[in-house]
């Protein structure tokens, strides 16, 4: 059965004034931080505060209305065009596809890509069972492990792994059971495989 056929956009005829002129108006929203946006209107220049629900503009701030930047703010994160608060627009550092990530993400991750301290991963070499302590922003190639003199991308395990991966920082999983202050490894992220679900049982 087919849908019947419907614009995107609202009517602007059927929204109140400042509904409209948010949908219609040319504006350019440029994220800062801490949820705030620039709105760049033909009258000037406005910043518009999510969290507080607050826009320096006079329509806010004399008549206490929400008004067309609030508005237009609203419209471009629910369509993705803008990043929602707390968030930014990077590339992933592991597979390049635009996404947004937390304003702080360092290496940025999209969350196919995300591994988080305390995620459960397997070596694809040997099987084992690992436990993520953090991703670096060093890539195999530059990051030198202190105990062999050579890069992570050197080691004869890690040659079929591309030289410019992210480096992520593990520790086995029965180390981690077992002791206060595990031994650290440096891997590869493509050597690693993302266990889902997976529960550490002592």
């Amino acid at each position: 059965m087919s849908q019947r056929r419907a614009p995107l956009a609202p009517d602007p005829r059927e929204l109140d004034p400042r509904a409209a002129r948010a949908w219609t108006e040319p504006m350019a929203v440029t994220p800062l931080s801490g949820g705030c946006y620039a709105v760049e209107t033909d009258h000037g220049s406005y910043t518009v505060d999510v969290p507080g629900r607050r826009c320096t503009c006079p329509d806010h701030r004399y008549r206490h209305e929400r008004c067309k930047h609030l508005r237009r703010v609203a419209i471009e994160i629910n369509l993705e065009r803008a990043p929602p608060p707390g968030k930014r627009r990077a590339d992933c550092a592991a597979c390049g596809d635009e996404a947004f990530v937390p304003e702080t993400a360092e290496p940025p991750l999209c969350t196919d890509c995300r591994l988080d301290p305390g995620d459960v991963v397997t070596d694809r070499e040997t099987g084992d069972t690992l436990v993520v302590r953090r991703v670096r922003s060093d890539r195999a190639d530059e990051y030198v492990i202190e105990a062999t003199g050579k890069t992570v991308a050197a080691h004869e395990t890690n040659e079929r792994y591309p030289a410019n991966d992210l480096v992520v920082d593990v520790v086995y999983l029965g180390d981690e059971l077992r002791n206060r202050e595990p031994r650290v490894y440096a891997f590869p992220y493509s050597r690693l495989r993302r266990v889902e679900d997976a529960a550490i049982v002592d």
